[in-house]
């Protein structure tokens, strides 16, 4: 049945994400350090569904506190899904979506996109690396490569970031075929992404036990004295980071 022929495609991905993405997870959790070390905070953003994978970062037990989630209605859902479709194709909007967004030269931005085509994450990079920060797409290389990109400069998403997270998906994000239907069900993209956001966010926390140092996470707002960790934490970056 195809219901559990995609349990096994899950594992076959992760253990795919797993032989081929540790040296470019390496390198960006250095950046990634490197930053929060100069007093930087991290980026990210996303349209669609994969604005969960951001959310997933965000004020999340056990992560990392100094990360700027950018959470743009417009590209969201909530508001109305063809609508937001038709956001994230406008060129020009990703300039809209950064105005107000504090940013330093050196910090790291992620942005995800399973295609890595649509003007709004393209344009998104562009603006990012024009401020002098590190472009990290999380995108699959396979399917955004079999694909026109829809901005202007002719790029997709991952010929613009200084480093390339594949989420390996490699024909469809939809990973589960109907026989003789032409139809594909049971998606992949949201589990690749939140499993390399938070593989990264370790990799990060990796290079803080490395050096000695106590790395700047939540802890459980239901665990006793979870409030006031987080409540230190949350008052030394608030200033940066407006969610909080």
């Amino acid at each position: 049945m195809i219901s559990s022929a995609y349990y096994g495609l899950v594992v076959s991905l992760l253990e795919r994400i797993e032989r081929t993405q540790g040296q470019a997870l390496a390198e960006a959790a250095r950046a990634i350090k490197h930053a929060l070390d100069e007093g930087g905070v991290l980026h990210a953003f996303s349209t669609g569904h994969s604005h969960m994978i951001v959310e997933e970062m965000f004020y999340r037990a056990g992560g990392l506190v100094p990360v700027n989630a950018i959470l743009d209605p417009g590209t969201m859902l909530h508001q109305g899904a063809s609508r937001s479709t038709r956001l994230e194709r406008l060129t020009g909007y990703a300039e809209v979506i950064l105005q107000g967004v504090e940013t330093r030269p050196g910090e790291p931005i992620i942005l995800i996109s399973n295609s890595g085509i649509n003007a709004v994450p393209i344009e998104m990079a562009l603006l990012a690396k024009a401020r002098g920060l590190v472009v990290i797409a999380i995108t699959s290389r396979s399917i955004s490569q079999q694909l026109e990109p829809r901005h202007p400069s002719g790029k997709r998403l991952l010929d613009i970031a200084d480093v390339v997270l594949d989420n390996c998906i490699e024909e469809s994000d939809a990973a589960v075929e109907i026989p003789r239907s032409g139809m594909r069900v049971g998606a992949l993209s949201s589990i690749a992404g939140i499993y390399l956001v938070e593989r990264l966010g370790l990799a990060v926390i990796d290079e803080y036990l490395r050096a000695g140092q106590t790395p700047p996470v939540f802890t459980s707002a239901n665990a006793p004295g979870g409030d006031e960790w987080n409540r230190e934490l949350v008052d030394k970056y608030k200033g940066r980071i407006r969610g909080l």
